[in-house]
């Protein structure tokens, strides 16, 4: 009853999904069913990592993420784990033949929030392509569903998507990464003196990223396209809505979406996607 286990383990990422990120697990739950439980299991690994960078504090997170790590490609090679969600992770990715250099960079970016507090241009592009670009990609690979061929069509706008939803994060997190974790992700930003001009910079990348991804979309298999959709238009709107504060208020506190607008991103994505207009 091997089956029992893989299941359970597969519903154990999917609670850390809900429990962590609730926009992204409803953005899943759109996706059609066949895509659904190993995009939860990706996601899954990449936040039991992120959380030991980012919040065990008490530990030791170097050997930690080193435990983890090791453990990680051990399960891949096994095809097992005890590790409910390295199990399911590790299914994903011999399911799917998800290439190792995406799980290689990933770590590497997690490995560089141990210590590393600031980024010039070349360490931003880095860290950002292996915690969140390739992340977009492991989600491709998914996606294809072993068309080699559209991935390699739809890899640049993958990415793109992966680095507008990171770089959208650092600027909803900004005090927590600031003042919690004293990082500065944005190079050549002083969060002293946060200026409008600052902000404008920034956003200006993050939108040409949201341009990239878009047209990426409009080119996904029809099983996929509504729920990355609806993750697009999720972080858009929080996009949106950073872009109408001033610098000070984005460092003053964490911006949300309230529930009534993601539900009704659901529902105008919903009757984009039945007049086929996405």
């Amino acid at each position: 009853m091997i089956q029992l286990f893989h299941i359970t383990s597969e519903n154990c990422s999917r609670i850390v999904t809900e429990n962590y990120s609730t926009s992204f697990a409803s953005a899943i739950r759109m996706l059609h069913r066949d895509l659904r439980t190993p995009i939860f299991n990706i996601y899954g690994f990449v936040r039991l990592a992120d959380e030991i960078v980012d919040t065990f504090h008490e530990y030791d997170k170097a050997d930690l993420l080193q435990e983890f790590k090791e453990e990680t490609y051990n399960s891949i090679n096994r095809g097992i784990s005890m590790n409910p969600v390295l199990n399911s992770f590790q299914g994903t990715v011999n399911k799917y033949n998800i290439d190792l250099k995406l799980v290689d960079a990933f770590f590497h970016s997690m490995e560089m929030d141990l210590d590393k507090k600031c980024y010039d241009c070349d360490g931003y592009k880095e860290y950002i392509y292996g915690s969140a670009e390739v992340v977009g990609l492991m989600c491709l690979y998914v996606f294809c569903e072993g068309n080699l061929d559209k991935y390699a069509k739809l890899e640049s706008s993958a990415r793109a998507l992966g680095a507008a939803f990171q770089k959208v994060n650092f600027l909803r997190d900004i005090k927590a990464d600031y003042n919690g974790l004293s990082r500065v992700y944005f190079p050549g930003c002083d969060f002293a003196n946060f200026s409008e001009k600052d902000k404008r910079q920034i956003e200006d990348d993050i939108q040409a990223d949201f341009k990239t991804a878009y047209e990426g979309i409009k080119r996904l298999p029809f099983k996929a396209r509504f729920g990355v959709y609806v993750a697009y238009k999720y972080y858009l709107s929080l996009f949106k809505k950073i872009k109408r504060l001033k610098p000070a208020r984005v460092l003053e506190s964490r911006i949300r979406i309230p529930n009534y607008l993601k539900a009704l991103i659901v529902f105008r994505a919903g009757v984009k996607n039945q007049l086929r207009l996405i």
